[in-house]
């Protein structure tokens, strides 16, 4: 039922594009408390239409050092998702702690811009007021836009004038039973390995290194 009423604009025909905003995404989920099984959500958008690509975004440590999100990484990349990642920039503060800054806004535009002609549908999975003008651009084009995030935390995960542009909104939250990872125990192991991950909207402190996202 899930399925019919959050996802039921979506047309059987249409040729669909999947772009994920790693960060943003993984914080709206958090905010919900579940976590998203990526093979259950290429499912989902693969059956209610004929998905062209699903993108996947996010910024990595250097490769000389550990990432937490690496084993992600690796199995989206061999599970059906085209991943687009690129290194966090390191800044240290006068006080010595260090800073790494990612933000993949800019990729997700140039892409989404690039296939607007190959398909009819763009789903984006990100609350980020900053896609808003992105959204626009694509709807001149002819594309319809879905984004999807959530409301029901306060304050909300996702931008009021990003919600407004978009054709079409998805509470993440309604997607919860199709998405889902079903847990045995592992909820915080994941949880832990993903918060030195970094996000639009908050800054996570791990020691003397914080991760954050302008």
């Amino acid at each position: 039922m899930a399925r019919l009423t959050a996802l039921k604009h979506i047309r059987d025909e249409e040729r669909v594009a999947l772009f994920i905003d790693g960060a943003n995404l993984f914080q709206a989920a958090r905010a919900l408390d579940f976590d998203i099984d990526y093979k259950r959500l290429l499912e989902v958008f693969a059956s209610r239409s004929r998905l062209v690509r699903a993108y996947y975004y996010t910024a990595l440590l250097d490769e000389q050092e550990y990432s937490p999100i690496r084993p992600l990484v690796d199995w989206l990349d061999y599970n059906g998702f085209t991943m687009v990642t690129k290194p966090l920039k390191e800044f240290t503060q006068a006080t010595g702690r260090r800073k790494f800054k990612g933000n993949m806004d800019v990729e997700i535009a140039v892409q989404a811009m690039e296939i607007a002609p190959f398909v009819d549908h763009i789903v984006l999975m990100s609350g980020d007021g900053d896609f808003r003008v992105l959204v626009e651009a694509l709807q001149r084009r002819g594309v319809r836009v879905t984004v999807v995030s959530t409301i029901r935390p306060q304050p909300p995960m996702i931008a009021d004038e990003l919600r407004r542009q978009a054709d079409f909104f998805v509470d993440l939250a309604l997607l919860e039973d199709l998405i889902a990872r079903e847990h045995s125990g592992g909820r915080d192991d994941m949880r832990r390995s993903f918060d030195d991950r970094p996000d639009d909207d908050h800054d996570d402190v791990e020691g003397d290194e914080e991760f954050y996202d302008d």
